[in-house]
């Protein structure tokens, strides 16, 4: 048996440009934390010929075109299993549609078990690679690349998307100080509500590639907070870091109508009257998680707990994705 896992992320800047739909034209810049949080695959060789997948429903193929779960399909194709005798199973710390890039993180672990189940290395740029490969150029979904990139190389880090396709990436040098007050200070909330992301990206997507001048702004406007968001924590500035944050939920809320609701608007300014600097909902909106970075974070987690949001409590995760056993 070969099981990988690969972290869920938190965005900390510049979220959004990481759509080809924009970077393709302007360039994207943001900042994504792994966080210890993760989505698990297993792969093994079972007695009878056949493909026998376990995620939240039960699949038995006998041949890769009948996979009803695209990216499974689509991983198995690139990988070249024609004659497959194959079980993979998947599990998840917190589940989908949560805004914590669950989808990257599932597509880049089920890479890395395969890869190990056919006694292949695979290398953290070839495995986002890949993973981008299935998710946006096969699939077309009208996503972007960190989920990708962040699940598979952990840590946290900086992306440059360039207008090539190319994606540099590069470890954020911030003091061991600076990294401990972020994972002290950093505070997720579940909102309750799950939702799938498509319709804000689609709608995202749709007006940047029709140059509509609001929605390019917005993201030109976001990626320069990205770039201060990264100078502040070089500096060990993390106070201005959080006044950065609510800086940038601003502005998000105002690329999509369904990037909020007066539900979590009600939560984001009770969490910024109880001892937050600043904070956002994680991934394209609409729910999952709230998150806010705290000066006082004992009364921002009675405050936050008082209304029934329940924490999630994490630290970062510096391997990425990996084969755990195998």
């Amino acid at each position: 048996m070969i099981i990988s896992r690969s972290p869920l992320r938190i965005t900390l800047g510049g979220g959004g440009t990481d759509l080809p739909s924009y970077y393709r034209d302007y360039e994207g810049f943001l900042i994504a934390a792994a966080i210890d949080k993760y989505v698990y695959v297993t792969t093994m060789r079972p007695f009878i010929p056949g493909i026998f997948l376990k995620y939240s429903s039960l699949e038995k193929a006998e041949k890769v075109d009948e996979v009803q779960h695209p990216i499974l399909r689509e991983a198995l194709r690139i990988l070249e299993f024609k004659t497959p005798q194959i079980e993979i199973t998947t599990l998840a710390d917190i589940p989908a549609g949560t805004g914590l890039g669950s989808s990257g993180s599932f597509t880049t672990a089920l890479l890395k078990a395969l890869y190990a189940h056919r006694r292949r290395m695979i290398l953290p740029d070839e495995l986002a690679r890949l993973a981008c490969k299935i998710e946006i150029d096969i699939l077309k979904e009208p996503i972007g690349k960190q989920d990708q990139y962040i699940a598979a190389y952990g840590g946290i880090t900086c992306f440059e998307f360039n207008k090539d396709d190319s994606v540099k990436a590069y470890p954020l040098p911030i003091s061991i100080d600076t990294l401990f007050d972020l994972e002290d200070n950093l505070l997720l909330f579940f909102t309750g509500f799950a939702r799938s992301a498509s319709a804000i990206l689609k709608d995202q997507d749709r007006r940047s590639k029709e140059m509509d001048e609001e929605m390019l702004n917005n993201l030109h406007y976001v990626k320069d907070l990205g770039l201060r968001s990264k100078e502040a924590l070089i500096r060990g500035h993390t106070s201005e870091f959080g006044v950065l944050m609510h800086e940038h939920w601003e502005h998000k809320r105002k690329r999509s109508k369904g990037m909020s609701n007066p539900q979590i608007d009600e939560w984001y300014d009770l969490g910024m009257k109880n001892g937050a600097l600043g904070g956002k909902l994680v991934g394209a909106g609409g729910g999952g998680f709230l998150m806010f970075y705290a000066k006082d974070r004992n009364q921002l987690r009675h405050a936050i707990s008082k209304v029934g949001l329940e924490e999630v409590r994490f630290r970062f995760d510096f391997e990425g994705s990996k084969v755990m056993i195998g």
